[in-house]
């Protein structure tokens, strides 16, 4: 069985780490495959929201494996499979996907347990998170010695309280899936049996809407993040200005005015 498996229907991408027998960490293959799956959602039309998620119920993701995917980072054991190759050759030089490089496209993270580590640096990257509650999150890096290096000092000070972040980067401590609700990390806090069924009714709802909105609206708030407002509003501009000419932005208007369902076409 693969260890990253990805799916996709009516414009939804589903993919799922597939290592529950070691809490779903991220070794080379695991890598590789998320590496795969997302430059399949960044390069198919046809897919407008990625859904990611683990197997089991004790995991979304504990991190890199330390026995595996940290050495071959740290080159104390060299490449001994083509996932190791691929890993070195490919996804290392090109940054790997949600932790320090994007995906053009809306990503929900469906956390059905623990995102720790290389974990919580997967949820980072995505735009909306819908947990359990025995889920826990937390960067504990620093307790062995390595650094957060999927961009976590970048961006948790920009989506929790500064002294927050800076608490859990510096003393890998966990929180609740409650805390990370309370701090603003999370959207939603379900139940087990309710995990799936949320993140893909946000699906249905993001891949509904233009999807040159979505992607818009998207890389503009990504983008002027930290800029001066004057400065800031201007660069949005280059954004809004070419959706306002494109066929979806002459159909949404008209099917509202018809009392009809949209009918977009990404174009």
């Amino acid at each position: 069985m693969s260890a990253v498996i990805f799916e996709h229907h009516n414009h939804i991408a589903s993919i799922t780490i597939n290592r529950p027998e070691a809490r779903n960490a991220m070794n080379p293959e695991v890598m590789v495959g998320l590496f795969d799956a997302f430059t399949e959602v960044e390069n198919n039309p046809d897919i407008r929201v990625a859904v990611i998620t683990g197997s089991g119920d004790k995991a979304f993701c504990a991190g890199a494996d330390l026995g595996q995917l940290i050495p071959l980072m740290t080159h104390s054991r060299a490449p001994a499979n083509e996932w190791d190759e691929r890993y070195l050759n490919d996804v290392s030089k090109q940054g790997a996907y949600l932790m320090n490089k994007d995906t053009v496209k809306p990503v929900i993270a469906a956390i059905n347990g623990h995102a720790i580590a290389g974990g919580m640096e997967l949820v980072q990257g995505t735009d909306l998170r819908v947990a359990v509650p025995q889920a826990k999150f937390g960067l504990q890096e620093v307790k062995w010695a390595i650094f957060p290096a999927g961009g976590s000092t970048v961006k948790l000070p920009r989506q929790i309280p500064y002294a927050k972040a800076m608490e859990l980067m510096l003393t890998g401590d966990l929180i609740s899936a409650e805390e990370a609700l309370a701090l603003g990390f999370l959207n939603y806090v379900v139940a087990p049996d309710q995990l799936m069924a949320k993140s893909m009714e946000l699906a249905e709802k993001l891949a509904a809407n233009g999807p040159i909105a979505v992607q818009a609206i998207r890389k503009s708030a990504r983008t002027v993040w930290g800029h001066p407002e004057i400065e800031a509003l201007k660069m949005e501009s280059t954004f809004s200005g070419p959706v306002f000419k494109t066929e979806d932005a002459v159909e949404g208007p008209k099917a509202f005015m018809e009392k009809r369902t949209p009918v977009y076409k990404g174009r």
